[in-house]
C-alpha cells in the first residue's frame, strides 16, 4: 500500500517546529532527513523512525516499514514536542 501525500502533509506539519526537514519520494513511500541525514520515514501511512539507542527504551512499538527491512519505531503520537525531541535525539545518534 502507498503512503499518501494527505498523510505526507499531516506529519510535516507536526514536525514543523524542527529546521532541517526534507523528504524524498521513493517506491511509493517517503524517506525523511533533518539536515540530510535519514532518520526515518513514511510507510503504508505509518511514521516510522530509526531504532537508535536515545529512543529504544521508550515503549514505541517496532515495526517493519517492507518485507526484508530492518524494524523502526512506531511514532503514534500527534503531539509535535515529543516528536521533536525524538527526531532530534534520533538525528544526534546517527552524527
Amino acid at each position: 500500500m502507498a503512503s499518501s501525500k494527505d498523510y505526507l502533509t499531516f506529519i510535516l506539519d507536526l514536525l514543523r517546529e524542527v529546521n532541517g526537514i526534507t523528504y524524498k519520494y521513493m517506491m511509493s513511500e517517503y524517506i525523511l532527513y533533518k539536515d540530510g541525514i535519514i532518520f526515518g520515514g513514511i510507510y503504508d501511512d505509518r511514521f516510522l523512525i530509526k531504532n537508535t539507542k536515545s529512543v529504544k527504551d521508550l515503549g514505541l512499538k517496532e515495526q517493519i516499514p517492507y518485507p526484508s527491512a530492518k524494524p523502526m519505531l512506531l511514532v503514534d503520537s500527534e503531539d509535535s514536542d515529543y516528536i521533536k525531541e525524538l527526531v532530534l535525539k534520533v538525528v544526534n545518534d546517527l552524527k
